[in-house]
Protein backbone atom coordinates (compact mmCIF):
# COMPACT_ATOMS: atom_id res chain seq x y z
CA UNK A 1 0.00 0.00 0.00
CA UNK A 2 1.36 3.43 -0.98
CA UNK A 3 1.88 5.90 1.87
CA UNK A 4 -0.57 8.70 1.07
CA UNK A 5 1.45 11.33 2.89
CA UNK A 6 4.52 10.56 0.81
CA UNK A 7 2.60 10.79 -2.46
CA UNK A 8 1.09 14.14 -1.52
CA UNK A 9 4.43 15.48 -0.30
CA UNK A 10 6.24 14.71 -3.54
CA UNK A 11 3.43 16.27 -5.55
CA UNK A 12 3.61 19.43 -3.47
CA UNK A 13 7.41 19.53 -3.58
CA UNK A 14 7.51 19.17 -7.35
CA UNK A 15 4.74 21.79 -7.70
CA UNK A 16 6.87 24.11 -5.55
CA UNK A 17 4.28 24.65 -2.88
CA UNK A 18 5.66 26.28 0.31
CA UNK A 19 6.63 23.50 2.70
CA UNK A 20 7.92 23.59 6.27
CA UNK A 21 9.64 20.80 8.16
CA UNK A 22 12.14 20.25 10.90
CA UNK A 23 15.12 18.07 11.79
CA UNK A 24 14.86 15.02 14.02
CA UNK A 25 18.05 14.89 16.08
CA UNK A 26 16.83 12.60 18.85
CA UNK A 27 16.83 8.86 18.07
CA UNK A 28 13.44 8.28 19.64
CA UNK A 29 10.38 6.86 17.92
CA UNK A 30 8.23 8.61 20.55
CA UNK A 31 9.60 12.05 19.69
CA UNK A 32 9.03 11.29 16.01
CA UNK A 33 5.49 10.12 16.72
CA UNK A 34 4.65 13.25 18.73
CA UNK A 35 5.93 15.57 15.99
CA UNK A 36 4.04 13.53 13.41
CA UNK A 37 0.85 14.93 14.92
CA UNK A 38 2.04 18.50 14.35
CA UNK A 39 1.10 20.78 11.45
CA UNK A 40 4.54 20.39 9.86
CA UNK A 41 4.70 19.11 6.29
CA UNK A 42 7.68 16.78 6.76
CA UNK A 43 10.27 15.54 9.25
CA UNK A 44 13.91 14.89 8.36
CA UNK A 45 15.94 12.31 10.29
CA UNK A 46 19.48 13.60 10.60
CA UNK A 47 21.63 10.49 10.54
CA UNK A 48 24.60 12.59 9.43
CA UNK A 49 24.95 14.60 12.64
CA UNK A 50 22.88 12.71 15.22
CA UNK A 51 23.37 9.26 16.85
CA UNK A 52 21.03 7.19 14.68
CA UNK A 53 21.95 3.61 13.86
CA UNK A 54 19.95 1.61 11.33
CA UNK A 55 17.54 0.15 13.89
CA UNK A 56 16.75 3.54 15.45
CA UNK A 57 16.32 5.11 12.03
CA UNK A 58 13.96 2.29 11.09
CA UNK A 59 11.90 2.82 14.26
CA UNK A 60 11.58 6.56 13.67
CA UNK A 61 10.50 6.02 10.07
CA UNK A 62 7.89 3.51 11.26
CA UNK A 63 6.48 6.05 13.75
CA UNK A 64 6.20 8.71 11.06
CA UNK A 65 4.57 6.37 8.56
CA UNK A 66 2.03 5.22 11.17
CA UNK A 67 0.84 8.84 11.45
CA UNK A 68 1.12 9.37 7.67
CA UNK A 69 3.82 12.00 8.17
CA UNK A 70 6.27 12.25 5.25
CA UNK A 71 9.79 11.53 6.45
CA UNK A 72 13.14 12.21 4.79
CA UNK A 73 16.49 10.86 5.90
CA UNK A 74 19.65 12.91 5.62
CA UNK A 75 22.11 10.12 4.95
CA UNK A 76 25.55 9.92 6.50
CA UNK A 77 26.98 9.94 3.01
CA UNK A 78 26.05 9.24 -0.59
CA UNK A 79 26.89 5.57 -0.09
CA UNK A 80 24.39 3.32 -1.94
CA UNK A 81 24.04 1.29 1.26
CA UNK A 82 22.98 4.35 3.27
CA UNK A 83 20.44 5.31 0.62
CA UNK A 84 19.13 1.76 0.33
CA UNK A 85 18.69 1.36 4.09
CA UNK A 86 16.61 4.54 4.39
CA UNK A 87 14.35 3.79 1.43
CA UNK A 88 13.87 0.10 2.28
CA UNK A 89 12.71 1.18 5.74
CA UNK A 90 10.02 3.26 4.07
CA UNK A 91 11.45 6.78 4.05
CA UNK A 92 9.79 9.20 1.66
CA UNK A 93 13.18 10.20 0.35
CA UNK A 94 16.77 11.04 1.09
CA UNK A 95 18.82 14.20 1.46
CA UNK A 96 22.37 13.57 0.26
CA UNK A 97 24.99 15.73 1.99
CA UNK A 98 27.98 17.40 0.32
CA UNK A 99 27.05 16.78 -3.31
CA UNK A 100 29.86 18.52 -5.17
CA UNK A 101 29.37 17.72 -8.86
CA UNK A 102 27.14 16.10 -11.44
CA UNK A 103 28.92 12.76 -11.15
CA UNK A 104 28.08 12.50 -7.45
CA UNK A 105 24.51 13.67 -8.05
CA UNK A 106 24.01 11.09 -10.79
CA UNK A 107 25.38 8.29 -8.58
CA UNK A 108 23.02 9.24 -5.74
CA UNK A 109 20.01 9.37 -8.06
CA UNK A 110 20.81 5.97 -9.53
CA UNK A 111 21.30 4.45 -6.06
CA UNK A 112 17.87 5.71 -4.96
CA UNK A 113 15.91 4.28 -7.88
CA UNK A 114 15.36 0.80 -9.25
CA UNK A 115 17.00 0.17 -12.59
CA UNK A 116 20.28 -0.90 -14.18
CA UNK A 117 23.08 -0.42 -11.68
CA UNK A 118 20.67 1.12 -9.18
CA UNK A 119 18.88 0.26 -5.98
CA UNK A 120 18.83 -3.42 -5.11
CA UNK A 121 15.39 -5.02 -4.95
CA UNK A 122 13.92 -6.94 -2.03
CA UNK A 123 10.26 -7.70 -1.46
CA UNK A 124 10.77 -8.31 2.26
CA UNK A 125 11.17 -4.66 3.25
CA UNK A 126 8.67 -2.28 4.88
CA UNK A 127 8.66 -0.24 1.68
CA UNK A 128 7.50 -3.36 -0.17
CA UNK A 129 4.91 -4.26 2.45
CA UNK A 130 6.93 -7.16 3.85
CA UNK A 131 6.26 -9.36 0.76
CA UNK A 132 2.60 -8.32 0.49
CA UNK A 133 3.13 -6.05 -2.56
CA UNK A 134 3.62 -7.34 -6.05
CA UNK A 135 6.93 -6.37 -7.60
CA UNK A 136 5.26 -4.30 -10.32
CA UNK A 137 3.31 -2.31 -7.72
CA UNK A 138 6.38 -1.67 -5.58
CA UNK A 139 8.44 -0.52 -8.55
CA UNK A 140 5.64 1.80 -9.63
CA UNK A 141 5.06 3.24 -6.15
CA UNK A 142 8.76 3.78 -5.56
CA UNK A 143 9.12 5.71 -8.80
CA UNK A 144 6.07 7.81 -7.93
CA UNK A 145 7.02 8.72 -4.37
CA UNK A 146 10.80 8.56 -3.88
CA UNK A 147 12.47 11.94 -3.42
CA UNK A 148 16.18 12.59 -3.86
CA UNK A 149 17.50 15.96 -2.72
CA UNK A 150 21.11 16.98 -3.30
CA UNK A 151 22.44 19.13 -0.49
CA UNK A 152 24.94 21.70 -1.71
CA UNK A 153 27.21 23.04 0.99
CA UNK A 154 30.64 23.31 -0.64
CA UNK A 155 32.12 25.84 -3.04
CA UNK A 156 32.59 23.17 -5.73
CA UNK A 157 28.95 22.14 -5.46
CA UNK A 158 27.77 25.74 -5.62
CA UNK A 159 29.86 26.27 -8.75
CA UNK A 160 28.31 23.20 -10.41
CA UNK A 161 24.76 23.85 -9.17
CA UNK A 162 23.34 24.06 -12.71
CA UNK A 163 24.75 20.68 -13.63
CA UNK A 164 23.60 19.05 -10.41
CA UNK A 165 20.09 20.45 -10.78
CA UNK A 166 19.85 19.08 -14.32
CA UNK A 167 20.56 15.48 -13.29
CA UNK A 168 17.61 13.17 -13.93
CA UNK A 169 16.36 11.64 -10.70
CA UNK A 170 17.37 14.62 -8.57
CA UNK A 171 14.14 16.23 -7.38
CA UNK A 172 15.60 19.26 -5.70
CA UNK A 173 18.59 21.05 -4.24
CA UNK A 174 19.04 21.92 -0.59
CA UNK A 175 21.21 24.85 0.41
CA UNK A 176 23.50 23.94 3.31
CA UNK A 177 23.69 27.41 4.82
CA UNK A 178 25.84 26.55 7.86
CA UNK A 179 28.47 24.63 5.92
CA UNK A 180 28.67 27.38 3.31
CA UNK A 181 29.48 29.76 6.15
CA UNK A 182 32.24 27.41 7.30
CA UNK A 183 33.58 27.07 3.76
CA UNK A 184 33.82 30.82 3.36
CA UNK A 185 35.33 31.27 6.81
CA UNK A 186 32.57 33.34 8.36
CA UNK A 187 30.06 33.18 11.19
CA UNK A 188 28.00 35.99 9.70
CA UNK A 189 24.89 34.60 7.94
CA UNK A 190 24.70 37.85 5.96
CA UNK A 191 28.20 37.41 4.53
CA UNK A 192 28.14 38.45 0.87
CA UNK A 193 29.83 35.27 -0.37
CA UNK A 194 27.34 33.03 1.43
CA UNK A 195 24.42 35.09 0.16
CA UNK A 196 25.70 34.97 -3.42
CA UNK A 197 26.34 31.21 -3.30
CA UNK A 198 22.87 30.52 -1.87
CA UNK A 199 21.22 32.80 -4.42
CA UNK A 200 23.11 31.09 -7.23
CA UNK A 201 22.02 27.62 -6.06
CA UNK A 202 18.39 28.74 -5.82
CA UNK A 203 18.53 30.21 -9.32
CA UNK A 204 20.11 27.03 -10.73
CA UNK A 205 17.35 24.84 -9.28
CA UNK A 206 14.65 27.20 -10.52
CA UNK A 207 16.14 27.27 -14.01
CA UNK A 208 16.11 23.46 -14.12
CA UNK A 209 12.51 23.35 -12.91
CA UNK A 210 13.54 21.66 -9.66
CA UNK A 211 12.52 22.45 -6.12
CA UNK A 212 14.97 24.17 -3.83
CA UNK A 213 15.08 24.07 -0.06
CA UNK A 214 17.23 25.48 2.67
CA UNK A 215 17.85 26.08 6.32
CA UNK A 216 17.82 29.68 7.48
CA UNK A 217 18.94 30.73 10.96
CA UNK A 218 15.84 32.83 11.53
CA UNK A 219 12.28 32.27 10.32
CA UNK A 220 11.96 35.98 9.55
CA UNK A 221 14.29 35.38 6.57
CA UNK A 222 11.79 33.03 4.89
CA UNK A 223 9.94 35.73 2.87
CA UNK A 224 13.23 36.95 1.37
CA UNK A 225 14.11 33.47 0.12
CA UNK A 226 10.61 32.67 -1.09
CA UNK A 227 11.08 35.55 -3.51
CA UNK A 228 14.28 33.85 -4.74
CA UNK A 229 12.48 30.60 -5.51
CA UNK A 230 13.05 28.63 -2.30
CA UNK A 231 9.90 26.79 -1.29
CA UNK A 232 11.08 24.02 1.04
CA UNK A 233 12.39 24.90 4.50
CA UNK A 234 13.82 22.66 7.22
CA UNK A 235 14.06 24.86 10.31
CA UNK A 236 15.05 24.28 13.92
CA UNK A 237 14.82 20.74 15.37
CA UNK A 238 13.24 18.64 18.08
CA UNK A 239 16.12 19.70 20.35
CA UNK A 240 15.40 23.38 19.74
CA UNK A 241 11.71 22.84 20.49
CA UNK A 242 12.61 21.26 23.85
CA UNK A 243 15.03 24.03 24.77
CA UNK A 244 12.63 26.80 23.75
CA UNK A 245 9.76 25.22 25.67
CA UNK A 246 11.88 24.77 28.79
CA UNK A 247 13.27 28.31 28.56
CA UNK A 248 9.77 29.73 28.14
CA UNK A 249 8.43 27.88 31.18
CA UNK A 250 11.42 28.81 33.36
CA UNK A 251 11.16 32.45 32.26
CA UNK A 252 7.46 32.64 33.07
CA UNK A 253 8.08 31.03 36.45
CA UNK A 254 10.88 33.43 37.41
CA UNK A 255 8.91 36.43 36.20
CA UNK A 256 6.04 35.33 38.40
CA UNK A 257 8.36 35.12 41.42
CA UNK A 258 9.77 38.57 40.71
CA UNK A 259 6.33 40.18 40.44
CA UNK A 260 4.86 41.36 43.74
CA UNK A 261 1.72 39.41 44.46
CA UNK A 262 -1.34 41.12 45.86
CA UNK A 263 -2.53 39.34 48.96
CA UNK A 264 -6.21 39.66 49.76
CA UNK A 265 -6.93 40.90 53.33
CA UNK A 266 -8.28 38.25 55.64
CA UNK A 267 -12.04 38.09 55.73
CA UNK A 268 -13.77 38.96 58.97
Amino acid sequence: MTNAGSVAFKERLVAKKPLIGTWLKTPSRTVAEVLSFSELDVLCVDTEHAPFDREKTDAVILACRAADMPVLVRARSASPAEILNALDSGATGVVIPHVQNTTEARSAAIAAHFGPGGRGYAGSTRAAGFTTKKMQAHLHDSAATTIVIAQIEDEEGANDAEGIAAVQGIDGLFIGWSDLMVVYGTTDPKDKRVQEAATHIAAAATKAGKAVGMFVPNVTLVPEWLKKGVTFFLLESDQVFLLKGAASLAGEFRQLLATPQKVAPPSR
